[in-house]
C-alpha cells in the first residue's frame, strides 16, 4: 500500500439511510445503517498494516463512527474543514426532487441555496491540502462523498467543479499521492471497495 512518497488515504463513511436513498446529507447527523457499520468494520482488514502519521476525520457522526469501527478512532483528529458540503435548503432532498423544481440543476456547478457553492467547498479543500503539504507524511482521512470529490479535484489542480467527474461509493478507499516528485500530485487509486 505504500510508495516512496507520502500517500493520502481517503475513506468515505459507511452507508446511512440517506446515502442509501440518495438524500443529500451535509450537516445532518444521520447514523450508519447496520450494513454501513459492517462495511466500516471490514475497513479494518482492508487498511491493516497501513502506516500513517495522522488520522483526520470530518466532525460528522457517520465519519467518526466509520473511523472508530475501522480501528483508527483513538488517534483521530476532528477537523471542521473536512465536513461534507453544506447543502442548505437542499439538505435531506434527493437530486430527483431538486430537478423537479429546478430543471438542469447540478450541484458542482450551481451549489445550494442557503448552503455552499463549489468554490466554498474548494476553499476548505485547499486548507486541507495545505495542511497535508505542511506535514509531508502519509495521512488517513475519513469524510463524505462530495467533499472528498472536491478534495481530489483540488489535489490535481482542477477547479472544485472538477469533483463532478469522480464518484465515491460508501466505505470506499481512495489514495492521493505523487508520481515522480512532490510537485506531481496524482490519484494513485480511486473508489476501491
Amino acid at each position: 500500500m505504500s510508495s516512496a512518497f507520502p500517500e493520502i488515504y481517503l475513506v468515505r463513511h459507511g452507508e446511512t439511510e440517506w446515502s442509501l436513498s440518495g438524500r443529500h446529507t451535509g450537516r445532518s447527523d444521520i447514523p450508519l445503517t447496520e450494513n454501513g457499520e459492517a462495511a466500516a468494520r471490514k475497513l479494518a482488514d482492508r487498511l491493516a498494516g497501513l502506516s500513517v502519521s495522522a488520522v483526520w476525520s470530518s466532525p460528522s457522526a457517520r465519519a467518526r463512527k466509520t473511523c472508530m469501527l475501522a480501528g483508527f478512532g483513538s488517534g483521530a483528529v476532528i477537523r471542521e474543514d473536512l465536513a461534507e458540503w453544506d447543502y442548505g435548503a437542499y439538505e435531506g432532498i434527493t437530486t430527483k426532487a431538486i430537478l423537479a423544481d429546478r430543471p438542469g440543476w447540478q450541484l458542482f456547478r450551481d451549489g445550494c441555496p442557503n448552503g455552499e457553492s463549489a468554490a466554498d467547498v474548494g476553499a476548505r479543500a485547499d486548507a486541507v491540502i495545505n495542511a497535508i503539504r505542511q506535514a509531508p507524511a502519509s495521512i488517513l482521512i475519513f469524510s463524505s462523498s462530495h467533499f472528498l470529490r472536491v478534495l481530489a479535484a483540488r489535489w490535481l489542480g482542477l477547479p472544485p467543479q472538477g469533483g463532478a467527474h469522480f464518484v465515491l461509493d460508501t466505505a470506499s478507499i481512495s489514495v492521493l499521492g505523487y508520481e515522480h516528485d512532490l510537485t506531481e500530485p496524482v490519484i494513485r487509486r480511486w473508489n476501491q471497495r
